[in-house]
């Protein structure tokens, strides 16, 4: 309804009048409100739903008597895989404005859809034709009447682009974008900084992250603003201290010269009406020894709130101090309000990989419930100064397991019990916190454990909060390196790693561990496979894996590929050695400050998220590896969890196993956890009340990311992105509804 009003009121208005005037008045304004909520409801304006990352939407036309008739609706097909590509791995969460759905492919190209059809209105290619890829977990809008834009990265480069056509703004930094190498420590031309999630507006300002090397020599982790008009940079918080700066004396002396990580890569949240924002930060570099960065090392391992127009520091909490686990802070904080001592009180989550949830007073940054620092084993590497002691939330409860013995070791077979002992037997371990050794040290939780980036979802009716979790040892086994050994001359073997590179990686993973599709390790083949099966395998395919016959064509591919998969190499370097090395080297040449000289010595996990498994290659702990929480945040008290995922094959009895996964959930008003990113391929939804599940669906390919919801013409839609298959490797996003 459109009510026109004079600009001035009858003279002689009488009581009546002016009643009916000021009556009018009030249904014009609590219209206009209400249907500025109804928008602000339909519309995922935002990565993880809102400034507040809660995951939350307010929409109830799906719920739990209707969900088990849900849809699909329609299904987008980017279709900008290369020839020859793998199936790509898709971890965006889209955002819906105005009815139309902004989101990013697999590679990294920008796309525009129709909300309610799924036809596309524009695409940007950010890499002109090239390769590109890179993680991209979301895109982020800003307005100012017409002017309407969507920042992205791609790559090293941050862009702004028109929302309603799709082209750069020009006025916009540099014809559109802005080169994110600079400003940063070491020489733009060498160093690539390439943010991994979306940034968060605070009026005319972008604030964003980085991901960062986690080798000797990497880049620190600057939080930067920039103007949203014209990309110029307005602030820059730093991670790691200068002098004069607060956490300065919990480094060495000139550490920020040399030092580097301590990033915030998982995201951010925004108090609005405070003028706060908070984020989450990752380990210091290197991740597993720290002889060269003695001290907490804060920011490091932090939940930190600055003034989001100045980047002025405000307050911090630091969950592990000298990290040498790489027990990064890989989600934003949830801005949640809870009930605690008998008063509302508006207060930060923060996730972590060990399965604490913190909960931190939002304007103090002091913990609602007690905190203890409690003692952990020390470190017997030459120049390791362990830091004593830890933080020990007493509320909630680890949402993972957070010690083993022999009884928690899998049972497959009495050979495969037996080979698990003898691992189990050979290693350190004193709990969690065991710090890295040259012996061998048994991870637990592990680097990828507890929960991941896709972080936790908050339902402000209930005060409940839902999040993953992952059982996942890894082994730690660290060795005395040289930088200056690194060997290049390996032309065998860097033929063989080219097309490993090529062929082999999206799958497999850089580090040849697996990923979390089901495509196996192929670490440590020596002593479990021959070369002629590998060879075979490769040539001939099998189950998820195609035929490589047309890349492998002659004898010399043929020892190029199972010398680098065999380690092989004609310099005596093991593989993962020689390329952290090079990397270590590349970002030493990068660096434009002092190189530290206090410690000669260097060692790196060779074994870096090499998971604790059976010679077969399945979990060395019993299950399940996988659950689903529920937790009330007024109590800290658990409401429920249950396993999330299944793994059919080791499925014992009529319990699910429970799988690994990174993404997170979306809670919504209609009473339903929805939550994919289990190797079974499955969205599933959950009743948020006592963890039934109420439906389910199988993707046509592993769908590791967060849902959004929305509404377009009175029908509410959920909307995930899905990664490839052999037949569309791009992948897809996939939008599901109620039946007309």
């Amino acid at each position: 309804m459109k009510v026109i009003f004079s600009a001035k009121p009858p003279q002689y208005a009488s009581p009546f009048n002016y009643g009916w005037f000021f009556f009018i008045l009030f249904l014009f304004w609590s219209g206009s409100c209400s249907q500025k909520k109804r928008d602000s409801y339909s519309n995922w304006g935002v990565y993880k739903a809102d400034n507040e990352s809660t995951s939350y939407s307010h929409l109830d036309q799906i719920n739990k008597e209707n969900v088990s008739k849900l849809a699909l609706a329609w299904i987008f097909e980017p279709n900008d895989s290369i020839t020859g590509d793998r199936p790509q791995n898709s971890e965006s969460n889209p955002i819906i404005i105005d009815d139309v759905l902004y989101t990013t492919s697999a590679r990294g190209r920008l796309f525009a859809v129709d909300a309610a059809t799924g036809e596309l209105n524009w695409s940007f290619d950010p890499f002109n034709g090239e390769r590109g890829g890179g993680v991209k977990r979301g895109v982020t809008y800003w307005e100012d009447g017409s002017d309407q834009r969507i920042l992205f990265t791609g790559g090293d480069k941050l862009f702004a682009i028109d929302a309603s056509t799709g082209m750069p703004v020009p006025s916009f930094g540099n014809e559109g974008k802005v080169d994110l190498n600079e400003g940063m420590r070491g020489d733009p031309d060498k160093i690539s900084v390439i943010p991994t999630s979306p940034g968060i507006i605070f009026e005319d300002l972008l604030i964003l992250g980085t991901e960062v090397s986690e080798l000797y020599g990497a880049e620190p982790g600057h939080v930067r603003a920039y103007n949203v008009r014209s990309g110029e940079l307005v602030w820059t918080f730093h991670t790691i201290p200068m002098p004069g700066q607060v956490g300065y004396d919990s480094w060495p002396k000139d550490a920020w010269k040399y030092s580097g990580g301590a990033n915030s890569w998982g995201g951010f949240s925004l108090d609005a009406s405070r003028g706060m924002v908070f984020f989450a930060t990752g380990s210091p570099a290197y991740d597993y020894y720290g002889a060269d960065r003695k001290g907490k090392n804060l920011f490091g391992n932090s939940v930190v709130a600055v003034n989001a127009r100045t980047g002025a520091y405000i307050w911090h909490f630091q969950t592990v101090h000298h990290d040498l686990w790489d027990y990064d802070l890989p989600a934003p904080p949830n801005l949640v309000t809870v009930e605690h001592e008998g008063k509302k009180i508006d207060a930060v989550a923060q996730t972590s990989k060990v399965g604490f949830l913190y909960v931190l007073n939002r304007e103090t940054g002091k913990s609602l419930f007690p905190i203890e620092e409690r003692p952990v084993p020390s470190s017997d590497i030459p120049g390791e100064e362990t830091w004593p002691t830890q933080p020990f939330p007493t509320k909630p409860a680890p949402y993972t397991r957070q010690f083993l013995d022999e009884k928690d070791l899998a049972n497959y077979s009495p050979s495969s019990r037996d080979s698990l002992v003898r691992l189990f037997r050979s290693l350190r371990y004193e709990g969690i916190f065991t710090p890295p050794s040259i012996q061998g040290t048994l991870q637990f939780p592990g680097s990828r454990g507890g929960s991941s980036w896709g972080g936790g979802a908050f339902d402000p009716s209930t005060g409940l909060f839902y999040v993953r979790s992952n059982d996942s040892p890894e082994i730690m086994r660290m060795k005395k390196v040289e930088p200056e050994n690194a060997i290049t001359n390996l032309s065998v073997y860097k033929q063989g790693e080219s097309i490993y590179s090529t062929y082999c990686i999206s799958c497999h993973g850089r580090d040849k561990n697996g990923d979390e599709q089901g495509n196996p390790s192929l670490v440590g083949l020596k002593g479990r496979i021959s070369e002629e099966d590998v060879l075979a395998k490769i040539k001939q395919g099998g189950g998820k894996m195609p035929s490589f016959s047309s890349v492998i064509t002659d004898k010399a591919k043929e020892e190029a590929i199972l010398a680098f998969l065999f380690e092989n190499e004609s310099s005596g370097i093991p593989q993962e050695e020689q390329s952290l090395l090079e990397e270590i080297n590349t970002n030493q040449g990068a660096s434009t400050e002092i190189q530290n000289t206090d410690s000669l010595n260097r060692y790196l996990n060779l074994t870096a998220y090499g998971y604790f498994r059976d010679p077969e290659g399945r979990p060395g702990i019993k299950p399940p590896w996988g659950k689903l929480h529920a937790i009330d945040l007024n109590t800290g008290d658990f409401a429920w969890s249950v396993p999330l995922g299944n793994n059919r094959d080791l499925q014992t009895g009529s319990e699910e196993t429970g799988e690994r996964g990174s993404a997170g959930p979306m809670v919504t008003a209609g009473g339903l956890v929805f939550i994919a990113g289990t190797r079974d391929n499955q969205l599933r939804a959950f009743d948020k009340v006592t963890g039934e599940k109420r439906w389910e669906i199988k993707l046509p390919g592993f769908a590791n990311a967060n849902p959004s919801t929305y509404e377009v013409n009175g029908k509410q839609y959920i909307v995930l992105s899905v990664g490839g298959n052999s037949k569309n490797t791009a992948g897809s996003v996939m939008a599901f509804s109620l039946p007309d």
